[in-house]
């Protein structure tokens, strides 16, 4: 009874302070953000990666199949967020956390599947051209991964992304211990490899620069559950690259719930399969939601996943427009609503327990974590 007093706790971090109804601006809320250290970690065998990438992750389990899964233990919840450290080496860890609530100490904190079915109706993506549009902010946050799909710029070193597009859940997949990142560049008519763009040397089109991935933080959530079950509700990683990117990347926040999002609506931009080297930047409505999942009907194809899903509000502190990444983009649901199947495409939520761990990944200071 005390550790579901405890995960209820857990819960309840996420009460935000939003703005009155009279605040015309859609405004970042304020989180009590957990804490989440490593308690002890454990050197593992190297793994085999001999798993095929998958590019998309497919689950017949839509809103109402979560919503009414049964509500998961404090223990449950801590070895969910345990997390596997794979390294360049090709060597393994496993890492177990602890969760902490702190008070508030004046921060401010208050059936079926189908293959290529994720376009609904008239397709409505833009595929993103030109050096003016991709090298800036924030399609210029978007980066390819080696195994095919996409990722996003959380820092000066890391990259957040779909865990299916490096584990397929058993083992690792082909290629992870040799992961690259590729940035979109400007390729040169002199063959010059564009680091000073000067007008008589105009780009004639884009290529990718690869970055080696020194290391990868895979959640045991997704390890060990699978789509159908926890496991869709785990379904990111952490890419810790070789060398600084040099980029402005987008941070990371909580996700609000769907109707605090300005129009209901969300966006992302990835390297969709089917058009072969270009940024595709989509946006549409948000259909449904649980706490850990968000479905919409984007428009997306394989290629996609591990986008960062974010939206632009208020930050009231800082006074100033800011967009944050609330989720990452992983697959595809075919989900049967009373009766009659309706696709969805589903990204995972940030919620506070996941941004407190994947903000400790990225800094290694809890305290620099305490605002979602």
């Amino acid at each position: 009874m005390a550790a579901l007093s405890t995960l209820i706790l857990l819960l309840c971090a996420a009460k935000d302070v939003m703005p009155s109804s009279s605040h015309w601006k859609p405004t970042w809320p304020s989180y009590r953000v957990p804490v989440i250290l490593p308690r002890s970690t454990l050197n593992l065998e190297k793994p085999q990666f001999d798993a095929e990438a998958r590019l998309e992750v497919t689950s017949p389990c839509g809103p109402e199949c979560h919503k009414s899964s049964p509500l998961p233990t404090y223990e449950e919840v801590k070895n969910y967020l345990s997390y596997e450290t794979l390294y360049a080496n090709g060597s393994l860890t496993e890492t177990e956390v602890g969760i902490y609530i702190l008070s508030n100490s004046g921060d401010g904190s208050q059936g079926k599947t189908r293959t290529k079915r994720q376009i609904y109706g008239y397709d409505s993506r833009f595929s993103i051209f030109g050096k003016d549009f991709l090298l800036n902010y924030p399609f210029s946050t978007s980066v390819k991964l080696s195994t095919g799909c996409t990722g996003t710029l959380v820092a000066e070193k890391h990259v957040l992304t779909a865990a299916h597009c490096i584990h397929d859940g058993k083992s690792y997949v082909k290629g992870a211990q040799k992961l690259r990142v590729g940035f979109l560049k400007p390729k040169l008519k002199d063959g010059s490899k564009g680091a000073n763009i000067t007008n008589s040397a105009m780009p004639e089109k884009m290529k990718f620069q690869w970055i080696r991935v020194k290391r990868t933080h895979v959640p045991k959530g997704w390890i060990k559950g699978n789509a159908n079950d926890i496991g869709m509700d785990y379904d990111y990683a952490l890419l810790e690259l070789k060398k600084p990117h040099k980029r402005k990347f987008m941070k990371i926040g909580v996700s609000p719930p769907a109707r605090h999002l300005p129009g209901g609506r969300i966006h992302f931009s990835g390297y969709d399969n089917d058009r072969p080297g270009n940024l595709v930047y989509r946006f549409c409505d948000v259909k449904d939601e649980t706490y850990d999942l968000l479905y919409q009907q984007c428009d997306a194809q394989p290629g996609a996943s591990g986008s960062g899903v974010y939206v632009r509000m208020w930050k009231r502190q800082n006074h100033k427009w800011e967009r944050k990444i609330i989720g990452i983009f992983s697959g595809h649901q075919w989900v049967d609503m009373n009766g009659t199947p309706q696709d969805f495409n589903v990204a995972v939520r940030i919620t506070p327990l996941k941004y407190a761990q994947i903000c400790y990944w990225i800094k290694g200071n809890y305290l620099d974590c305490r605002e979602g």
